[in-house]
C-alpha cells in the first residue's frame, strides 16, 4: 500500500466516522426509542454499500485501491460492530432480553442479506 493510499484511507475513515455520528444523531432525534435503530440502519446501509462496492470491484468497474479507500476507510468508519455489541449488552443489562435478541439477530440477518444484495447488484452492472 502506497503512502497516498494509506493517507486517503485514514481520511476516508475519519469522514465515515463523522458521517456516522451525524446520521446517528438525526435518526435518534426522530426515533426516540430504546431499541438501537440508528445503529441498525447505519450498519445495514453500510453493508449494502460495501457489498455493492465489492461487486463493482469483482467485475473490474471499480479500481481495488478505490475500493479499499471507500470500503475499508469510509465504510469502516461509518459502520460499527462495537456499538452494536455494546447496545445489545446494554439491553441485556436492562433486562430487555427480547429486544437484545431481536437486535442481535436483526443486525446479523439484515446486514448479511443486504451485503449479499449489494454484491449481486454491483457485480450485475
Amino acid at each position: 500500500m502506497t503512502p497516498l493510499i494509506f493517507l486517503l484511507l485514514a481520511v476516508a475513515g475519519g469522514v465515515g466516522a463523522a458521517v456516522r455520528f451525524l446520521v446517528d444523531g438525526l435518526i435518534r432525534a426522530r426515533l426516540k426509542t430504546a431499541f438501537p435503530w440508528a445503529t441498525t440502519i447505519i450498519n445495514a446501509s453500510g453493508s449494502l454499500v460495501l457489498g455493492f462496492l465489492t461487486g463493482l470491484t469483482l467485475v473490474h468497474l471499480l479500481p481495488s485501491d478505490l475500493s479499499v479507500i471507500l470500503g475499508t476507510g469510509f465504510l469502516g468508519g461509518y459502520t460499527t460492530f462495537s456499538t452494536a455489541s455494546y447496545e445489545t449488552v446494554q439491553l441485556i443489562k436492562q433486562g430487555r432480553h427480547a429486544a437484545a435478541f431481536t437486535s442481535g439477530v436483526v443486525m446479523l440477518v439484515i446486514c448479511v442479506a443486504l451485503a449479499a444484495l449489494g454484491l449481486w447488484w454491483g457485480s450485475s452492472i
